[in-house]
Formats: C-alpha cells, sequence, structure tokens
C-alpha cells in the first residue's frame, strides 16, 4: 500500500504472522500486511467486515484505536533494544471521516528519530515522546489520525527510579 524500498524478510514475516494470530490483536480486525527488515517500516491493513463494522455500518472507532495501539511501542522497544524502556503512556484518535472502505495506516521510523531518542535518553534519562500517523484508503484520504504518547527511559535510571519508590513505599508502611 505505502510505497518503500525496504525489503521484508523471513524473520519479519513471520513477526507479522505470530502479531496477526496473536488473540488480542486479532481481535482488533487489523493486519501487519509489510514489517521492513529493520522494523522501521510497518503496514497494518484494517477491513471492513462483520467483525469491524460499528452500529451505522462504518468501521468501529474502536477497532482503528486498537489496531494501531501496539505497534508504535513494539516498534521501539526492538529498535532501541534492551537498555530501554518504552511504554505506551496515552492515546488519542481524531476520526476526520467514517471508515467506509479498507484502511491503512503506516508506522515509520526514520534514523533521525532514534538518534534524536537515544540522545534525549542520555540528556534527560526519560522523557515522554508523540508519534501520531494516519488511517488512509487506497487513495491516500486521510480517515482518522491516531496519536501515541510514549514514555522512553534508561533501562538503568527505571530500575533504580522503581527501587527507590519501593523504599519509599516501604519506609511509610
Amino acid at each position: 500500500m505505502f510505497p518503500t524500498e525496504k525489503k521484508q524478510s523471513f524473520k519479519t514475516r513471520c513477526f507479522a504472522l505470530i502479531l496477526n494470530l496473536f488473540p488480542t490483536y486479532r481481535r482488533t480486525g487489523g493486519r501487519a500486511v509489510f514489517i521492513s527488515e529493520d522494523l522501521k517500516d510497518i503496514h497494518i491493513r484494517l477491513k471492513l467486515g462483520w467483525g469491524t463494522r460499528n452500529y451505522v455500518g462504518t468501521i468501529f472507532g474502536g477497532s482503528m484505536a486498537a489496531a494501531a495501539d501496539p505497534i508504535y511501542m513494539i516498534q521501539l522497544m526492538r529498535l532501541l533494544g534492551d537498555d530501554y524502556i518504552v511504554w505506551d503512556k496515552s492515546a488519542s484518535i481524531r476520526f476526520r471521516r467514517p471508515g467506509t472502505k479498507t484502511l491503512y495506516i503506516r508506522f515509520h521510523i526514520t534514523d533521525q528519530l532514534l538518534n534524536d531518542i537515544q540522545e534525549r535518553v542520555v540528556k534527560e534519562q526519560e522523557f515522554d515522546l508523540e508519534l501520531a500517523t494516519d488511517w488512509v484508503d487506497k487513495d491516500g484520504i486521510v480517515y482518522a489520525t491516531v496519536s501515541k504518547q510514549l514514555y522512553i527511559a534508561d533501562k538503568a535510571f527505571y530500575k533504580e527510579k522503581q527501587a527507590a519508590r519501593k523504599a519509599a513505599k516501604q519506609a511509610k508502611s
């Protein structure tokens, strides 16, 4: 759906299959149709069907939100590696028109964004990052915009912070 020079690998095809079969994700109606071998480009498809249709016959907004929900977090966790903590903090969706046909969404992480995240973690140790992307049809018409707020931290810093909270809580008891 989205033009890209990136290629899929056997490993990322397997990852897409596992994601698509995972019960929680499968029930959203979303399907990973492309995951680049470097995991920086992920394309999701959401068809209008009996499982995604709402009361008025358009794509249920909850399906749009749920199908988009875990992707940025999973992507950044895998791209940044084990020295980082990545958590979803909040999400919002702005509907622009009713989803009356198959929709697509692209999660694209650039090298520049990864570098910026790594530099901010060095400086700040933890911060919130807002990322947004659009549900579009095959003609590129926007149906909804999904915004995700992610918490990103240095893993060692995060563990120290959690230990300090636990100690403070025990001291109060």
